[in-house]
C-alpha cells in the first residue's frame, strides 16, 4: 500500500477521477516515479486490492484498527481527493477495523460546515482530517476557526497535515508547527493530533505537544527503523519524546 492511501475500490476509483496533479510530485521522491496526470490513472489502478487482501497486509503488520480520512480541497485545487463517501463505505463494511475521519472544504464557507456536520452526526464519523498545504493557508488562518469551534461543539478530534510537503508549487511553511501552538492557545478543548509529527520541524513539534494538554503526535509515514538517523530535524527528537510524554504518540505506519 502506498500512503496515505488505503487501495480499496472506491478510493482507487477516485484517485484515477481526481487525483491532484501537484501531488505527482509525491510519487516522484518517494518511488522514483514520474508521471503524468493520464499516467497516474494507470498507476492508480495497480493498487487495487481487494478488502481481503487489504485486511491480509494489515494482519501481517499486526495492525489491528486503522484510521482511514477523506481529503476534500476542491475550492482550492479542483478536485476531491477522496470522497467522504469512499471511506464511509470501507468502514461500513469493516467497521471493528477502520476509524473513518472526514475531510472538509474549508474553503467553500458554510457548506463545509453543514458537511462536516452531517459525516458526523448522521454518518458516524469520528474526526476531522485538513491539509493546509493544499487548501493554502496555514493552520492558524482564521478560515479555519469555524470549523476548529465545530470540531469541539461536536466533541471529535483534529488530524492535520503537520510537516513539509512535496509540492513544487505550495510553500513548506504552511505545515510548520508554529501554526498549531497558536491553534491550541486559541481552541485548548480542541484534541489536535500533529500528522507527521511536525517534520522536520520535530523539536518544535515536541515542544509544542509538551506544552499543550490538547495536542499529540502522529508519526505517520515514518518508518521506526529511522527515528534513531541523527539528520537534522529528524525523528531522533520522537523517539527521546517517549520518555517524557509517551501517552501522546500515535504510529501510523506508512506501506509501500
Amino acid at each position: 500500500m502506498w500512503a496515505p492511501i488505503v487501495p480499496a475500490t472506491e478510493i482507487v476509483d477516485d484517485l484515477r477521477a481526481g487525483f491532484p496533479a501537484e501531488q505527482l510530485r509525491y510519487l516522484e521522491v518517494f518511488t522514483k516515479t514520474r508521471l503524468t496526470t493520464e499516467q497516474f490513472a494507470a498507476y492508480a489502478e495497480s493498487l487495487r486490492r481487494s478488502d481481503d487482501a487489504i485486511l491480509a497486509e494489515l494482519d501481517a503488520a499486526g495492525i489491528r484498527l486503522s484510521l482511514i480520512t477523506g481529503f476534500d480541497e476542491h475550492s482550492t485545487c479542483g478536485v476531491t481527493f477522496v470522497h467522504n463517501e469512499s471511506v464511509a463505505a470501507l468502514a461500513a463494511r469493516h467497521p471493528d477495523r477502520f476509524i473513518p475521519f472526514a475531510g472538509a472544504d474549508v474553503m467553500s464557507g458554510t457548506s463545509g460546515l453543514d458537511q462536516l456536520e452531517h459525516w458526523i452526526t448522521d454518518r458516524g464519523f469520528r474526526g476531522l482530517s485538513l491539509r493546509p498545504f493544499m487548501i493554502g493557508r496555514p493552520a492558524s488562518d482564521p478560515a479555519y476557526f469555524p470549523y476548529y469551534a465545530k470540531c469541539v461543539e461536536l466533541g471529535i478530534p483534529l488530524s492535520i497535515h503537520t510537516s513539509a510537503n512535496w509540492t513544487r508549487t505550495r510553500p513548506s511553511e504552511l505545515g510548520h508547527p508554529r501554526h498549531i501552538d497558536d491553534v491550541a492557545c486559541r481552541f485548548p478543548e480542541l484534541t489536535i493530533l500533529m500528522s507527521h509529527a511536525g517534520y522536520p520541524w520535530v523539536l518544535d513539534a515536541c515542544l509544542i505537544a509538551w506544552k499543550h494538554p490538547n495536542v499529540y503526535l502522529e508519526l505517520g509515514a515514518h518508518r521506526p527503523r529511522y527515528f534513531a538517523a541523527p539528520e537534522p530535524g529528524g525523528m531522533l527528537s520522537c523517539d527521546s519524546a517517549r520518555a517524557r510524554f509517551a501517552t501522546k504518540l500515535f504510529t501510523a505506519p506508512a506501506h509501500s
